[in-house]
């Protein structure tokens, strides 16, 4: 096939692929009745912004910033603490997940992994205030579940993915298996490691304050509480202090990373 040819089927297959989307956004819009022109009207343009202004100015009396600060701390340990668990449990499941064991515990950790991380964390919360009842410990389990099937895969590619000479050259020269991945394996994918778990924790900490929605406590329950009785001057000061504190999650997990990577470059 010329090379004229090979672009004039490159094209077509362009084209086709941009009528279909086309097809299916068109088909989706008209299936569930969508109209955006009542979206982007006058009206409604004035309706939202008369819904948000109503939400200022935020309520900053001294007892319920004391509260807010409470849950702010509450949601912080509820991200850091399920994130640390999830770090731990997925890296015990990612060993087996490497094939580092043979095929069928590669196999069935696996499963197990794609179990915990098809699971969103709303549903997880749902079954573990069942479980434990209303509260961080609730919330907890449940980013620890979700977030160790996420980590599992990634630790477990990362695993597959490292070369294997220093830990070969450790095991020639009559070290342990396990003295050679620690010494050998594991150096070359801790960064990678803690690039993840940091990774994460940031995406956990805007799930931990969702997650009191359901009963899961911190800032999200907080939240839920005050839209519930339409106390939007609260509700609008917990949004702040949400948004506050994923800035400072964001900012201490850059520098942690850049740290990181400095000191081991």
């Amino acid at each position: 096939m010329s090379e004229k040819a090979k672009a004039t089927q490159f094209c077509m297959n362009c084209l086709l692929t941009v009528i279909a989307v086309v097809v299916v956004v068109a088909g989706s819009f008209a299936y569930l009745s969508l109209n955006l022109g009542r979206l982007f009207s006058m009206e409604a343009a004035g309706e939202m912004l008369g819904f948000l202004l109503s939400f200022f100015p935020p309520d900053l009396s001294a007892g319920f910033l004391a509260r807010t600060a409470r849950s702010m701390l509450e949601t912080l340990a509820v991200s850091a603490v399920g994130t640390l668990c999830a770090a731990v449990l997925g890296l015990v499941l990612a060993l087996p997940a490497s094939g580092r064991h043979g095929d069928a515990p590669r196999a069935l950790s696996r499963l197990i992994l794609n179990l915990l991380r098809s699971v969103p964390e709303l549903v997880w919360a749902a079954l573990t205030v069942l479980a434990v009842g209303l509260g961080p410990f609730a919330g907890t389990l449940a980013l620890a579940l979700h977030t160790a099937g996420v980590l599992g895969r990634l630790f477990g590619e990362a695993l597959e993915n490292a070369p294997a000479a220093p830990a070969q050259a450790l095991i020639a020269s009559g070290a342990s298996p396990a003295l050679a991945f620690v010494y050998g394996t594991l150096p070359c994918v801790q960064p990678q490691f803690v690039a993840y778990a940091l990774y994460r924790w940031e995406t956990n900490i805007r799930m931990a304050a969702i997650l009191g929605f359901v009963g899961a406590g911190g800032l999200g329950q907080m939240l839920y509480y005050e839209l519930s009785l339409f106390h939007l001057a609260q509700a609008c000061t917990v949004i702040i202090a949400m948004l506050i504190l994923a800035a400072l999650v964001d900012t201490a997990s850059a520098i942690t990373r850049r740290s990181w990577i400095a000191a081991h470059a």
